[in-house]
């Protein structure tokens, strides 16, 4: 079996969640290994049963990906985008259509209101062909509206991704197949989701992180108080990303989050000038990355996201890991929580509490979200 192939199926069993997959993999230094740990692990926390994703089903995604033109990169290979790995949920494993290079360029993600008004969809149109003439790579999310206009405004001048919240054969919403189209040809369309997934509401917080995780600042146009641009506002703010806001009419709903967001410190934006201001140049320069990851080449053996500095300890014995677990589960509920907050009122390491989150993770009790945060799972 090949590395590759066990990372996927590694990757796709249920229960191994972004952060598990990375403790998995740096604790037992291989996909497979990790597969061979893993019903153990899961009896462990409680789960009888566990089926690892099969090697078949895997071989299928990775052929069928190849026939629509599409390839996988996973986290720890070189393709890997670098700015996406700092963050601390990135995906496993990318499937892309276009050209995977793309996604190590210097990049603004452009997001907002669905049902935009004219003069919204013609200020992204607009900032996003300037920004794509400096040449920016433009990331959005392929939605109607906003996103929508600032892809079609890239495409006139460079180049855009679109993180999508679905499998990459199932366009969303359908009247942007042609669109999505176009941005593989002149760019690339990238998601966590396998092939054949249908997006639904739970997907698109893990598309706004990877629209969050490309950009090293975020342009906010139209967005209501309560709205998933405002959720890959503080996605990309808790990245440590520059983020911007077009001001608003105080008397249309739609600018009333994206109106906060400039209280709240957002730069004001009012052209592609004011954001190019402010975007970082380099994200090593700047603060935002963590050395090797932006250096020209890697030491050998190391790999973005998964740093040697990275490894996680090793987990605590197996009677502690049962209090832990218990505890856990009595701190979190059906709201997410910030994972930091259950720490700080846990009795135990952030190391322990971190080994039996992935222990509840892979016993589905709990589910860890983007933003590091964790729900409880109805039993």
């Amino acid at each position: 079996m090949s590395d590759d192939l066990a990372k996927l199926r590694l990757a796709r069993t249920d229960g191994v969640g972004p952060l598990t997959y990375q403790r998995l993999l740096t604790r037992f230094e291989s996909a497979a290994a990790a597969i061979e740990a893993l019903p153990g692990i899961a009896r462990e926390a409680g789960r009888v049963l566990m089926d690892v994703f099969p090697a078949q089903a895997a071989e299928r995604e990775m052929k069928a990906l190849g026939k629509l033109g599409g390839t996988m990169i996973f986290l720890g290979s070189h393709h890997y985008p670098p700015l996406l790995a700092l963050l601390p949920d990135p995906p496993p494993v990318l499937s892309l259509l276009g050209d995977a290079g793309v996604l190590t360029t210097r990049a603004v993600g452009l997001v907002g209101a669905r049902n935009a008004s004219a003069n919204g969809q013609r200020m992204a149109e607009a900032l996003a062909a300037d920004l794509a003439a400096q040449p920016i790579t433009v990331v959005s999310g392929l939605a109607r509206g906003i996103d929508a206009a600032a892809h079609a405004g890239a495409l006139q001048t460079g180049r855009t991704v679109a993180a999508i919240a679905g499998g990459l054969d199932q366009p969303y919403p359908p009247e942007h197949a042609e669109l999505q189209a176009r941005i593989a040809a002149n760019g690339a369309v990238v998601t966590e989701a396998p092939l054949g997934t249908a997006p639904m509401s739970r997907h698109f917080p893990r598309r706004n992180r990877i629209i969050a995780g490309l950009s090293l600042g975020l342009v906010v146009v139209e967005a209501a108080l309560r709205s998933g641009s405002l959720i890959t506002a503080r996605l990309a703010q808790e990245a440590n990303r520059e983020i911007f806001a077009v001001p608003g009419s105080p008397l249309d709903p739609r600018c009333h989050g994206s109106n906060d967001l400039i209280r709240q410190g957002a730069h004001i934006t009012e052209s592609a000038a004011d954001v190019l201001a402010q975007l970082p140049d380099h994200p090593l320069r700047q603060g935002i990355a963590r050395s090797p990851l932006f250096a020209h080449g890697l030491p050998p053996g190391l790999s973005p996201g998964l740093s040697e500095a990275a490894a996680p300890p090793a987990d605590p014995p197996d009677a502690q890991l049962t209090r832990v677990r218990a505890e856990i589960v009595n701190l979190i509920g059906a709201s997410p929580t910030e994972i930091d907050v259950v720490i700080r009122h846990s009795q135990f390491a952030a190391s322990a509490v971190m080994a039996a989150l992935s222990q509840l993770e892979l016993a589905l009790r709990v589910e860890i979200l983007p933003g590091n945060r964790v729900v409880l799972l109805a039993r």
